[in-house]
């Protein structure tokens, strides 16, 4: 699973992120983002780690041409991909951790799945609410669970590739509900509502998956053609539980969605 903000991502890991991933496991979640967030026209809003912008693009339209969008994440290549699709759109490179607006900038900060790749969650989450006006409102999309990852990391543990396991494990530390009120009173946030929310992956075939998930992203020129296939055989068995007639590998990717208003 990428992480976006961890690493500078060559220009064709970026283009593979929106042409496989989004469709793949992202473009479900952008409208349900902004419905929590109730975003509507004339709305300032930050997508804070944006990606290749699926979320400021419905978050674009929303707001409509009275409102203001800016998608901030750390990897330049990313940005590239989001101007090429909305170059409307304000595209500009920064650090969660230290976000380059002023105080109450926004009327709303959205974050889709790229809290739990922060080094320090707690000022990053400080940082979202610093940039909301009074009333404003944040809207975090975390990882719940996906049973199908838990199978690729257990993999990957028993075949001694640990690098591997910790990538399909760490998109979900955030996973424990009942910590996550407590991460965000940490960070100055009071009151968080957090809502677990149903979602899917899919892809053409476990093949496609595999390929897309190893040798589509950080591991493309690392892994070595032996460990690839001997992970991808012992993946075709564990996972064909969730395959379609057609062929199509279809599993649970499920989230916390955590809402909160700034009085």
């Amino acid at each position: 699973m990428p992480d976006s903000d961890a690493i500078q991502l060559s220009d064709s890991a970026a283009q593979l992120y929106e042409r496989e991933f989004v469709p793949a496991m992202f473009a479900q979640w952008p409208a349900q983002l902004c419905d929590a967030a109730d975003i509507g026209a004339g709305d300032r809003v930050l997508d804070a780690g944006c990606g290749t912008g699926v979320l400021a693009r419905e978050a674009a339209v929303r707001s409509g041409c009275a409102g203001d969008v800016t998608g901030l994440d750390l990897n330049e290549s990313m940005l590239t991909v989001a101007k090429s699709i909305t170059p409307g759109i304000e595209w500009r490179v920064g650090d969660l951790m230290g976000l380059p607006f002023a105080d109450g900038a926004y009327d709303v900060v959205a974050s889709q799945f790229v809290l739990m790749f922060v080094p320090d969650r707690v000022t990053a989450l400080r940082e979202m609410w610093r940039v909301l006006a009074p009333g404003g409102r944040l809207v975090v999309a975390v990882w719940s669970d996906s049973p199908a990852y838990s199978i690729l990391a257990r993999i990957a543990h028993h075949q001694g590739a640990d690098k591997v396991a910790a990538s399909f494990e760490v998109p979900f530390e955030l996973a424990d509900k009942a910590k996550i009120p407590d991460l965000f009173n940490e960070a100055g946030i009071p009151d968080a509502g957090v809502q677990t929310r149903d979602g899917w992956v899919r892809f053409a075939s476990i093949d496609e998956f595999f390929r897309v998930e190893i040798k589509g992203w950080i591991f493309a020129d690392s892994m070595h053609e032996a460990v690839y296939e001997s992970l991808l055989t012992e993946a075709r068995d564990r996972l064909a539980e969730f395959c379609e007639s057609d062929g199509q590998i279809v599993f649970p990717m499920n989230a916390h969605l955590i809402t909160a208003r700034k009085s």
